[in-house]
């Protein structure tokens, strides 16, 4: 997959947002890997320890430290690096801090991805946009049906509901500004990748299972979980991201095909509660214990999420590598190799993505 890859992204111009972030500092990495010419858009990492620093991200890119409610900002950076193609991962990512948050998580969600759009509408020249959402833009019946591309989107909590507006700003922008009828006059294709529930080294985000997991394991406390049943279609970072790099050679080489949506996730068959997952990283840790603490006064989390992955096999060739087993014990394995010895943690990080592409 390597060799592959790079004879696609070699040399070309990317513009990543989120870059900074957990998912896109392992993308940046996959990018300067694979010989891109990246330009980063985001704020700056949330915490002095952040997976961005660790391999020193601000030497694997241009990194533009702006926000993307910041059109004038936004516009400028786009255009004056005239991208081939635009991975969109900046998001106010996190359901429980969209609680909090709401009208901000629509904002930055929602109109951050309109404003994006805005400035890839004002490029004179051909490009490739893969917009990423979530599993979370489904309109969640709790059943144990996967859901489809077809199937209806929606959101209970604010994080979702933002996910799935973007996903109507992206549809109508797509419509209206870069219809694939008129794809010889725009020449822009949009695709999107809805991911399930990321986990892998380096994400210490507040109020995300692995992070406090992790947390609670290096520091000898016992492990709180609040809903130990809940099924989320878990899967490695790694995974979504060589997926999407998939889908942008394809729309790439033929564009009116593959400017469409696609699920990454896990088999369906493959499950994880919350329960298991922790046992089995304390089984990694060889350490560790956990307790229950209830879903009492906590907000509504979704109990049972599952993506069918159909579409993104058959059409796009992307298949899962790693069972939710292998995908627990590879983060683990990193957060111990980083508590072990921090300074060869870059080593590990590329280790991790030469292997998997591999």
């Amino acid at each position: 997959m390597f060799e592959e890859l790079k004879e696609i992204y070699a040399g070309k111009k990317i513009f990543l947002t989120g870059h900074t972030g957990f998912k896109g500092s392992w993308f940046l990495k996959i990018l300067s890997l694979l010989g891109a010419d990246v330009k980063g858009y985001a704020l700056a990492p949330e915490s002095d320890r952040n997976l961005y620093n660790l391999i020193k991200g601000d030497d694997l890119c241009h990194s533009v430290i702006a926000d993307l409610r910041n059109k004038e900002a936004l516009k400028a950076a786009v255009s004056d690096f005239e991208p081939d193609f635009v991975f969109h991962f900046a998001a106010q990512p996190l359901v429980r801090l969209g609680y909090d948050i709401p009208a901000d998580t629509f904002e930055i969600n929602a109109i951050g991805t309109a404003n994006l759009l805005d400035a890839v509408r004002l490029l004179n020249k051909p490009c490739c946009c893969v917009l990423i959402t979530t599993d979370k833009v489904y309109h969640n019946n709790e059943w144990t049906y996967p859901y489809r591309e077809n199937d209806r989107l929606g959101g209970y909590d604010p994080y979702s509901a933002s996910k799935a507006c973007a996903e109507l700003v992206i549809d109508s922008y797509r419509n209206s500004f870069f219809n694939i009828k008129e794809y010889n006059s725009h020449r822009k294709a949009l695709a999107v990748g809805r991911a399930g529930n990321v986990i892998g080294g380096g994400d210490w985000a507040k109020d995300r299972l692995i992070p406090d997991i992790v947390t609670a394991l290096s520091s000898g406390k016992e492990i709180e979980i609040r809903n130990p049943t809940a099924i989320r279609p878990w899967q490695h970072v790694l995974e979504p991201l060589c997926g999407y790099l998939m889908l942008g050679a394809k729309i790439n080489n033929q564009p009116l095909k593959y400017s469409q949506a696609y699920n990454f996730g896990p088999y369906a068959e493959d499950t994880l509660s919350v329960e298991e997952m922790v046992k089995l990283a304390i089984s990694c840790w060889q350490a560790g214990s956990y307790k229950i603490t209830g879903t009492a006064d906590q907000p509504h989390e979704a109990g049972v999420l599952k993506l069918d992955i159909s579409k993104v096999i058959g059409e796009i060739g992307w298949t899962p590598k790693f069972t939710g087993i292998e995908a627990v014990n590879n983060t683990i394995s990193w957060y111990r190799s980083y508590y072990d010895d921090a300074e060869n943690i870059i080593n590990i990080t590329q280790k991790q993505i030469l292997d998997y592409l591999a």
